[in-house]
């Protein structure tokens, strides 16, 4: 990881991350790129072979991760709803729907399973939060109904991640500053990019299909802790695929509706810093190598993790009872994202400082079971929650690249003690051991399908690109 830097917010400057920073001084130099090109010629050149073992290693495990949790989340309520709206509008069966026995088009397939793996807000954060949370649910299908090779579906997964990639460094601070959900934003891009490769678009209608998907993009964070949140992951991945169908049929838009007057740029960075340099170097370097992402250990919202990690480090150190108060100082980013709320639904417990600093004290950490009806009405979590509050970190308060977090517990005899985590487990720089990583797979999987499906999807998945065919994959993956 680039080394951070950081401004003080006093006199009224910005704090400024590395990618910021790189974005204020390219900007004039970026000018003479133009995105949509740059991507075209990116997604018909790429070579599988010329990729480093890191990307293919990552990709590798990011299908293995989202899989998983795509398979979990498939047994939710929100996935039951989506299920029964494809059920009413009579889609043809092409493809499968992830976790369930439906088939339907691709989009459809693609919306259920986005909304399946964003559910749980168990699936892994790239740069900005999940932004490419609707990837692999689309590729999925598009791949299954195109016969694609996993050699092929891996390429699509790591063309998709790059592009997206060089979307957030053109202006990092799109959804730190402003209240865009990366993963309806330039998480559209991402998989339109990775539908053009698979289905074979061409490249003069590259730049048509990611104007088109300029304005199918959005999603705003002000619907975090509801069940729109998945559903940004499922238009993502629908919307990539309409986009990419509507182009290949010579549905026009503009070929600078990414960085031109009025664009994506301009409307959802506007008055941001923006540059273009990032695409210059597409192809060449990865972003995937170069920043990774994180994988999540708990299912719920990512900016509060290192809270969690640093409360399990406390946790059975005092009797709960001896324990006065506790507090939780997380950055102003965060705070944003985070409620000082007890929650009242199981999305909003995602997103709530003190429901999960107080069930990880009393319980230990927040795993399936601590987002469920019954977990939210434990008697001795609600009571205990009523002691925790929610501060800004000062010491961080103005971090955007990372969320550091303290745990702060003040005893009935007024000593302290305290823990901070800059890194949550998960990152590059604390990463998941193989073990867990597979134990979260079965764990999630094993909700939708029988364990010895699961196993083989794992299997299969850690060699991705290796077989010769799909094929036997897909009818695992239903129930």
């Amino acid at each position: 990881m680039r080394r951070r830097e950081f401004i003080s917010l006093a006199g009224g400057a910005a704090i400024v991350s590395p990618l910021t920073k790189q974005a204020q001084t390219a900007r004039a130099v970026g000018s003479d790129i133009k995105a949509a090109q740059a991507i075209a010629e990116f997604i018909v050149s790429f070579d599988l072979k010329n990729v480093p073992p890191i990307v293919v290693d990552r990709a590798r495990v990011a299908f293995i991760d989202t899989v998983g949790v795509m398979l979990g989340g498939s047994q939710h309520h929100p996935a039951d709803i989506v299920c029964d709206m494809i059920k009413f509008e009579g889609s043809g069966p092409a493809a499968t729907i992830v976790g369930r026995s439906l088939r339907a088009s691709p989009q459809f397939a693609a919306l259920a399973n986005g909304v399946s793996t964003h559910t749980m807000d168990y699936d892994l954060t790239y740069l900005s939060g999940q932004s490419i949370a609707g990837l692999i649910p689309a590729i999925l299908p598009v791949a299954e109904t195109t016969g694609a090779s996993p050699s092929e579906i891996l390429s699509a997964f790591i063309i998709g991640a790059e592009v997206c990639g060089r979307m957030f460094r053109s202006a990092p601070t799109m959804f730190r500053l402003a209240n865009w959900h990366s993963t309806g934003t330039i998480g559209t891009m991402a998989v339109a990019a990775a539908c053009a490769r698979l289905l074979k678009a061409p490249a003069a209608t590259i730049p048509d299909i990611m104007g088109i998907t300029a304005s199918l993009a959005g999603g705003v964070t002000a619907n975090f802790g509801t069940m729109t949140k998945p559903l940004h992951a499922g238009q993502a991945a629908r919307n990539g695929i309409l986009a990419v169908q509507l182009g290949m049929k010579g549905f026009t838009a503009s070929a600078n509706a990414i960085e031109g007057p009025n664009g994506f740029l301009d409307n959802f960075a506007r008055g941001l810093d923006q540059s273009l340099e990032p695409f210059r170097d597409l192809g060449k370097t990865w972003d995937l190598a170069e920043y990774g992402y994180k994988l999540k250990p708990y299912p719920s919202g990512g900016l509060g993790h290192t809270a969690i990690d640093a409360a399990l480090e406390l946790r059975g150190t005092v009797p709960l009872s001896n324990i006065a108060g506790v507090e939780v100082a997380i950055t102003k980013y965060a705070g944003r994202r985070y409620s000082a709320l007890y929650p009242e639904t199981v999305e909003a417990a995602k997103f709530s400082g003190p429901y999960l600093a107080a069930y990880t004290l009393v319980h230990g950490a927040p795993m399936l079971a601590a987002f469920t009806e019954e977990a939210l009405h434990d008697a001795v979590v609600r009571a205990f929650a009523r002691k925790v509050s929610l501060v800004t970190y000062q010491e961080y308060a103005d971090v955007l690249d990372e969320s550091p977090a303290k745990v702060t517990i003040t005893l009935a005899d007024g000593r302290k003690m305290e823990r901070a985590k800059y890194y949550p487990t998960g990152s590059v720089q604390a990463p998941m051991t193989k073990a867990r990583i597979e134990d979260k797979f079965t764990t999630c999987a094993t909700t939708a399908i029988k364990p010895d499906a699961a196993k083989k999807v794992l299997a299969m998945l850690s060699t991705l690109g290796e077989q010769a065919s799909f094929d036997d994959f897909w009818p695992l993956l239903s129930t």
